[in-house]
């Protein structure tokens, strides 16, 4: 996976406001486009979630998968795939907040390995619909 796929988007919030959005998994069906479910398994002492199993329907991949996450405050999410899916068979991504004058920038960073075959393009073409979705989606959902 040395491939990452990464974009970003200002939002007008600290960061957070928007770490608080980003660690509510079982909120994401209701904004972050292709994520049908998330249930938290297990979670840190400080409540964050640790252990995260997620259903994705996103284009031609539906897959239900577990990711384990490692939280830096509120300034970084990073994750990696704890459990492989049936076509999901590698994963590790970030969230990373910055401020920035009026509001914080969030930069996404993803790469996903699939059990299909995939020309790398077209992996990180989705990667990147994959990415640019659950940017907007957690745009209006902090600034709602």
């Amino acid at each position: 996976m040395a491939d990452r796929t990464s974009s970003s988007i200002t939002i007008k919030a600290d960061k957070a406001a928007i770490m608080e959005v980003i660690a509510d998994y079982p909120s994401y069906p209701d904004w972050a486009d292709g994520i049908k479910s998330a249930q938290v398994l297990s979670a840190h002492p400080d409540g964050r979630p640790e252990l995260v199993r997620m259903t994705l329907a996103s284009g031609p991949i539906s897959d239900t998968y577990t990711v384990r996450c490692h939280w830096s405050g509120d300034d970084e999410l990073r994750w990696d795939l704890a459990e492989a899916g049936a076509v999901v068979s590698g994963m590790n991504g970030s969230y990373t907040l910055t401020g920035v004058g009026g509001g914080t920038e969030v930069v996404y960073e993803l790469a996903v390995d699939v059990k299909i075959p995939m020309i790398g393009m077209f992996r990180r073409k989705a990667e990147k619909i994959i990415i640019d979705a659950a940017l907007k989606g957690l745009k209006r959902q902090v600034e709602k």
